[in-house]
Formats: C-alpha cells, sequence, structure tokens
C-alpha cells in the first residue's frame, strides 16, 4: 500500500471531538440469504460506545454477538448478505465504506482478538513476521524498528523470552501463548477500538484469569473502548462498564453492569445468571441448564423469541413482541411483558406450575438458593471466569 494511499485514509477517518461517542450502532440488521430462506442474524442493535468504556456482549451461540462484532469492523462475506442501519466510528459512517477505506481502518483504528488463536494466525509465518507485518502496513517505518516494536509487544502481554519467540511459529507455543500473541498483534497499532470475540474459549480456567487480566490492563493503558464478546455472565461481571444480553439477534436487556446484576428484568438474563457455577454450592451440585434451543432464525416463533424456553411466558407472550422498555434507572432497558421481579412475574410463574409447564417446574425445582422471580442478587467484585458468588452485594 502506497503512502499516498495511507495518507487519504487517515484524512478520511480522522479523530471526531473527544467528546463524541467512539461508536455509534443505531438499528442495524445483518441478514444472511440461505437455501430456507433469510437468516435474521443481527435484528435491529442500536448502542453507542465512549471512549475507554467496556461493553460486555452476553449470549447463547447463536445469538448474534459476534456477526454483531464483524458486521461492526465489516468482516462479512461478499454475497448472499445484506447489512443496513448506521455505524457511525468517530463520527463516519462505515457501512458502504470501500474495501479500502476498512482496510485503513482494520488494525490502526478497529482490532479484533478472535475466538481462536490457532486458526488465527498463519501457520507458516514466524511470529514475528506476524506482528511486523501489522506494523508495516499502517506505521512509516523501517523493518528494524518494527522489530524493535514487536519485541516490546510480546514483552508487554508477558511473552516470556520474547525475543526467541519472535522466530519461532504458532504450532510451537500453548494456547495462552498464542492468544497473547492474538492480543499483541491486535494493540500493534494502538487501536482505538478493540473486539474481544470469546477470547478465553478451549482454555483453562487458570489462563482465562490471566488473558482477561491482560486484556483489561492493556485497555485501560491505552485508554480503548472494547466490546468484550462471551456466553459467560461472570466474565464481564467485574470487567466491563455496561452489558448487552443479546438472543435471537435482539439485544433483551441492557444496562450498566452493576445495575443488570442488582436490577435484572428479563428472563433470559435470569437463566444466563442461573446457569453459572456458584463457588457457594456444595460440591457436586447439579447445574442449572436453560431448557430447550434457541430459536430457528429463518423462521423465528411469533411474539417474544423467549417464550418457548421462558418459565413466566403467557398468552401475551406468544402472540406479542415486546419493544425496547426503559427503566427508572438511567440506561436500563428491556424487552420484556413480564419482568422478573414484579407481582405480574411471581403470579405468571404460579400459573404456569399449576399447569405443568416444563420450564416453570424446572426453575422451581432447582433449589440453589437464589429465589425464583426475585432477582438474582450481584457477583462479588472477586468474580472469576466460569464461577460467580450470588452472595455478595452490587
Amino acid at each position: 500500500m502506497s503512502r499516498r494511499r495511507r495518507a487519504v485514509g487517515v484524512e478520511r477517518f480522522e479523530p471526531a471531538p473527544l467528546d463524541a461517542p467512539l461508536l455509534e450502532v443505531e438499528d442495524l440488521h445483518t441478514h444472511f440469504r440461505t437455501g430456507r430462506g433469510v437468516a435474521r442474524a443481527v435484528d435491529g442493535v442500536s448502542f453507542s460506545l465512549e471512549r475507554g468504556r467496556t461493553l460486555g456482549v452476553v449470549g447463547e451461540s447463536g445469538s448474534g454477538k459476534t456477526v454483531l462484532a464483524r458486521s461492526i469492523m465489516g468482516l462479512l462475506p461478499k454475497s448472499n448478505v445484506e447489512r443496513t442501519g448506521s455505524i457511525k466510528f468517530e463520527g463516519r459512517e462505515v457501512i458502504g465504506a470501500t474495501p479500502d477505506d476498512l482496510r485503513e481502518l482494520w488494525g490502526s483504528q478497529i482490532s479484533m482478538v478472535f475466538q481462536d488463536p490457532m486458526t488465527s494466525l498463519n501457520p507458516v509465518m514466524k511470529i514475528g513476521k506476524q506482528i511486523t507485518e501489522m506494523l508495516l502496513q499502517h506505521l512509516d517505518i523501517s523493518k528494524d524498528y518494527a522489530r524493535e516494536l514487536a519485541l516490546s509487544l510480546l514483552e508487554s502481554v508477558g511473552i516470556p523470552e520474547a525475543d526467541r519467540r519472535l522466530k519461532e511459529y504458532p504450532h510451537q507455543m500453548s494456547g495462552g501463548m498464542r492468544q497473547r500473541i492474538m492480543i499483541a498483534i491486535a494493540i500493534a497499532c494502538g487501536p482505538k477500538l478493540l473486539f474481544a470475540d470469546e477470547p478465553t474459549t478451549a482454555l483453562d480456567v487458570t489462563v482465562q484469569a490471566q488473558i482477561l487480566d491482560l486484556l483489561q490492563a492493556q485497555q485501560r493503558e491505552r485508554f480503548m473502548a472494547m466490546i468484550l464478546v462471551t456466553h459467560d455472565l461472570g466474565v464481564v461481571a467485574g470487567r466491563t462498564d455496561e452489558i448487552a444480553v443479546m438472543y435471537a439477534g435482539r439485544v433483551v436487556e441492557k444496562a450498566p453492569t452493576k445495575v443488570l446484576f442488582s436490577e435484572l428484568r428479563h428472563p433470559y438474563t435470569e437463566a444466563l445468571l442461573r446457569s453459572i457455577p456458584k463457588l457457594g454450592a456444595p460440591s457436586h451440585t447439579r447445574l442449572a441448564a436453560i431448557g430447550g434451543r434457541p430459536p430457528d432464525i429463518v423462521n423465528p416463533p411469533a411474539g417474544c423469541k423467549f417464550s418457548p424456553r421462558c418459565p413466566y411466558a403467557r398468552e401475551r407472550c406468544l402472540e406479542e413482541e415486546p419493544p425496547l422498555i426503559d427503566t427508572a434507572t438511567p440506561g436500563h432497558e428491556f424487552r420484556c411483558w413480564i419482568p422478573v421481579g414484579t407481582p405480574e412475574n411471581r403470579e405468571a410463574l404460579e400459573a404456569n406450575r399449576a399447569a405443568g409447564a416444563p420450564s416453570a417446574l424446572a426453575v422451581v425445582g432447582e433449589g440453589n438458593g437464589m429465589g425464583t422471580a426475585a432477582a438474582p442478587s450481584a457477583p462479588t467484585p472477586h468474580t472469576r471466569s466460569g464461577s460467580i458468588d450470588t452472595k455478595g452485594g452490587a
């Protein structure tokens, strides 16, 4: 890429005012055309993210969280996909940007730590080459200086014997080290926005905590905005400023992190929290699972998309889809007709129990001490990935 093209990209995406949101997503839809019909992977998502803040995007596999991240970055197939809505990065519209414009953004302004480092790293290219390639692509520096920066990056993410590791291949390293290298590549050019897409998949619990601590430290040191994508509420409990819970391509609840745990309102959020192992639970306690399966996004159910699995669902839930409803707490909104913690919620649970609904009977029969209709209490600040203590305060 020539220096002239580089200069054009920098000018086109020049910094916006510091008091403005870094990222603004408005009514984003990402649909895939398949042989069975249109798959609505992302179906009307809106949010904004300020500089230096962290947003957690949480949901089961198939909820649309990874497609949301790739839609924002523009990492989508070239055919059989339709992306509509608005994505503004530093006030500039990203939807409709040319491939050259997107290449100027990737790495230098927006970057991603992918889910599986073994498939994200080039297996036949040495680590040093993979890092310096990014630096030379976006920065006007010499190869020698790029190597010095690569060495410094590996040291900053905790890679031992960094000089030797530059000359090695990905298969010569452990999973945790490969993920650290992916983080080093992602932050090499000082991006303003970092996506972390399930960054601890297939890692043991101790290494998971180390990787999450590393991401948090780098984010704070560099004042990056970060979007942490995960299926585990325990991962985002003490590491995000705000959480968006996704289901069937939509945000069903969004709130500041402490508010979400102390005042959750959507049954799906409650089910996700209930499914996390509890530190205070007796040994060999049976884990609580969410009954049923995520909906078919090609032919979704009528009404609320979570209603077939919800222990509180009533006739209105099966027929009419709820809009996002604002609460009295600023920044807290949810999509439910019978919110958790209300008298109507308790009445619906009892009615479904009397009718023998399996989802309602399963909630009552868990005996996990969290309560059936009241919102669970927030986790303690010492929460680690994969476990959560529900006896702590907000």
